[in-house]
């Protein structure tokens, strides 16, 4: 048998209490040497938080002692333990807590336990182990600070309860601060235990929702440190500069030595409840490592009188080793193992630091309440004690409670077991006389509306390294309007490129991750971050292209004016008489239209412009090679007059003449007639061309109606320069069929060069080319008919007679 396991501290009553702590924080082990009984683990360096949590729970259960209200006749003893921060001895403690502290060989249990509850242990793991040692004798363990999620699984753990809320809440909420600060890039380092790994687990997993992303996550646990090298060197080869450190109180202290070691400073750490508040840990030197840390703490809660119980009455009333020589109690076998404790026989300064405390006091009074209503209290009454209370029906108790404390706080457990989360979030910062504190900035509290649970005044923090501005912590700076983002390969989602919107696209938004492209009339400005309206393009009359265009019009036209006013007044003359002066005023009248009709080309297209131009165009033009074309005819006609015998100009008189032009326009008219009933042209908006502009144009409705258009004008133009061509050889004095010929040679050229030119012009120039091939052809078929004329009327009266034609004429006759 080995040795009876005792508590550290303890008290007798009606019904008892045990407490579980780590009162001290190492744990010395013997020798094994497997001759001898093994000595008892030794324990050494207080733990004030646990000691001062231990002294809570008396000071909370003398409290209950002398109330008239709650249990009024019934005492409550304790007993608690000492875990020495050990797994080992936590077990130890659970088991004597479970079966008293002596036990005789061939006695017998008799199956009750000798407690009627448990409060403990400070970290999860430890906790998960004790309520598993516990569970299947439904003994209620209450715990004031193990906030591991996966102590809410009510089917492992039936008869745990906690007085501090789940870590689901702190997991998430060290996710919403990051969010709230407007940070993406952070490193996450948590204990290798149930507490860190879990806590973990939910910030991960909420950071991923919430668009956080974390550069490394890494654990240790305080065995390790290995590990804790490894973690130490992660941190210093990072790019991320804030630190999520989920990490249990222990490893926490472990962790600041190696920073504050190697000086590894300007990092922001944000912190759990765990070691945020730790006065152990905020010294000059860790300061310079932790400075302006951030992280979520329990409310601090002051109560009246506990300072003077931890320097006065607890020593003389609960403290069973306060004078060296005297009495001892039968658990106090050796003085020797309190002796550390008697030096802070008169330190109470960190008194009101301890934020746990309070969950110790609120665990202790749920045990009473559940007590006082098993044992049928009642006010001005006292307790039944002839009631024999079993731990199970304090799991059942428990979960009914629902009572308020002194200091205001409302105790109930929801089904998990736990309590709603109310956390601080404070700041570590400095004075001016040096000292050090834990500034509240914010709070979270799970029990408001999910908008309203969450407060952060950022105007009062001290950042990281002193500094008094929110700094930016990203891995890529925010795309501003106009850009998107572009994950980087192989990087996280939070590190990118910002690229700039394609032209027609914008973004509106900071970190667009796409450019939304602009309706059809729209286009993207310059800054790529508003559509704006297309520019429309078409050819004005304003423009300079227009300008000249128009002049040149209009010089064509008054030109051709002159030169008909020219042949009016020699109309009697025979260089103006020969060859039908009627075919000759009618070709200028349709040179005329043939240079007004481009200015039908030059404006805004509207719906009539655009039936107007082509048509006008179409049949001005036919007229005009008809003229031509009635002129070539008639050179030929004439000379073939002069043989013996022919009589063929009867067959193509003025008569005929004018029923040939008006014949050849009339098919030109229905065509475009037909044209303008089947599918006339009309203004069109052309955004495929350019896509940042729009090019007013006119769709031509039917192509084949254009092209049939043109390709009665070509054909006209060919018969034309063949007749002109076979008759330029023919005696004359002044052959006109030379000059056609000349004339429409250029007519063709012109047009022929027109169709790639149009086809390939973009916009505007498209209309340009149309208008420049009206032009170029009409002067061509101006000066080349009309100015050989005009200089002998002009320049050479002489040759204007008809003896002298005729008389050349006979001359090369004979």
């Amino acid at each position: 048998m080995g040795e009876p396991k005792y508590p550290l501290l303890s008290k007798g009553g009606d019904v008892t209490i045990g407490g579980i702590f780590a009162i001290h924080s190492k744990e010395t082990l013997p020798s094994f040497e497997f001759k001898q009984k093994p000595q008892p683990l030794s324990c050494s360096s207080v733990n004030l938080r646990d000691f001062r949590l231990a002294q809570i729970m008396i000071f909370a259960i003398e409290e209950i002692n002398k109330s008239e209200s709650l249990l009024p006749n019934v005492s409550i003893g304790y007993q608690i333990y000492d875990t020495c921060g050990s797994r080992l001895s936590s077990m130890s403690a659970t088991m004597g807590l479970m079966n008293g502290p002596e036990f005789a060989v061939g006695e017998t249990c008799n199956g009750q336990s000798s407690i009627h509850s448990i409060i403990g242990e400070t970290e999860s793991s430890a906790t998960v182990i004790l309520s598993r040692t516990t569970g299947p004798f439904k003994i209620p363990v209450i715990s004031h600070s193990a906030s591991c999620e996966c102590l809410s699984n009510r089917k492992d753990y039936p008869s745990f309860f906690r007085t501090i809320s789940s870590d689901y809440h702190q997991g998430r909420a060290l996710a919403y601060i990051v969010k709230h600060l407007g940070w993406s890039w952070v490193g996450a380092v948590n204990s290798d235990n149930d507490y860190g790994n879990y806590g973990m687990a939910i910030f991960l997993n909420t950071a991923q929702k919430e668009g956080i992303c974390v550069e490394y996550s890494v654990k240790f646990y305080r065995t390790e440190p290995e590990k804790l090298k490894k973690v130490v060197d992660t941190i210093k080869q990072s790019t991320a500069k804030v630190i999520v450190a989920f990490v249990s109180f222990i490893e926490m202290g472990l962790l600041i030595e190696q920073l504050t070691i190697q000086n590894i400073t300007g990092f922001q750490i944000i912190g759990v409840e765990g070691w945020i508040t730790s006065k152990n840990y905020i010294t000059s030197n860790s300061f310079r490592v932790l400075g302006g840390s951030l992280g979520f703490a329990l409310r601090k809660i002051y109560f009246d009188g506990f300072s003077e119980y931890v320097t006065k009455a607890f020593w003389e009333t609960a403290f069973p080793c306060s004078h060296i020589e005297g009495n001892f109690s039968q658990y106090a076998v050796n003085c020797r193992r309190y002796q550390d404790l008697l030096a802070l026989k008169n330190y109470n300064e960190d008194v009101p630091e301890h934020r746990y405390s309070s969950h110790v006091y609120k665990a202790v009074y749920a045990v009473a309440h559940s007590l006082h209503n098993l044992l049928k209290c009642k006010e001005q009454e006292n307790c039944d004690k002839s009631l024999a209370i079993q731990p199970q029906q304090v799991v059942e108790a428990l979960k009914k409670i629902n009572f308020t404390v002194k200091f205001g706080d409302h105790v109930w457990f929801d089904r998990t077991g736990a309590t709603v989360a109310h956390y601080e979030v404070v700041n570590w910062q400095q004075d001016s006389d040096k000292s050090f504190q834990f500034k509240p900035v914010g709070y979270y509290d799970a029990s408001l509306p999910p908008d309203q649970r969450f407060v952060l005044n950022t105007e009062n923090i001290i950042w990281a390294g002193g500094h008094l501005e929110k700094p930016s912590y990203v891995c890529s700076e925010s795309c501003p309007p106009g850009t998107r983002k572009a994950a980087q390969k192989g990087r996280p989602v939070c590190c990118y490129d910002c690229i700039p919107c394609a032209e027609g696209e914008i973004s509106n938004e900071t970190d667009s991750n796409n450019c939304k492209p602009c309706p059809e009339e729209y286009w993207s400005n310059p800054e790529k971050n508003k559509c704006v309206l297309k520019a429309v393009e078409c050819l004005s009359f304003t423009e300079t292209m227009g300008i000249v265009l128009i002049f040149f019009s209009l010089f064509g036209a008054g030109l051709t004016v002159l030169v008909a006013i020219l042949f009016y007044s020699k109309k009697d003359t025979p260089i103006v008489k020969a060859n039908n002066s009627e075919l000759s005023f009618l070709l200028l009248f349709s040179l005329t239209l043939c240079f007004l009709c481009s200015l039908t080309f030059i404006g805004r297209p509207t719906e009539w412009s655009c039936m107007l131009r082509h048509t006008a165009f179409g049949i001005t033009f036919v007229l005009c090679i008809s003229c031509v074309l009635g002129k070539t005819i008639v050179v030929l006609m004439a000379f073939k007059a002069t043989l013996p015998g022919s009589n063929v100009m009867k067959w193509f008189g003025p008569a005929q003449q004018r029923l040939s032009v008006l014949a050849f326009t009339l098919i030109q008219v229905l065509i475009c007639v037909l044209w303008l009933t089947i599918s006339p042209p009309s203004p069109y908006k052309n955004m495929k061309y350019y896509k940042e502009k729009i090019i007013l144009e006119c769709s031509l409705g039917s192509t084949i109606g254009f092209w049939a258009v043109l390709g009665y004008i070509g054909l006209l133009a060919v018969l034309c320069f063949i007749l002109a061509f076979m008759a330029r050889t023919l005696p004359d004095n002044f052959n006109e069929a030379k000059f056609i010929t000349f004339s429409i040679l250029i007519f063709c050229a012109v047009w022929i060069t027109f169709i790639p030119a149009y086809v390939s012009s973009p916009g505007k120039f498209t209309v340009a080319v149309e208008i420049f091939a009206i032009l170029a052809s009409s002067f061509g078929l101006l000066f080349c008919i009309f100015a050989p004329k005009c200089y002998i009327i002009l320049f050479k009266p002489g040759q204007n007679t008809k003896q002298h034609v005729i008389g050349k004429t006979s001359t090369k006759t004979h």
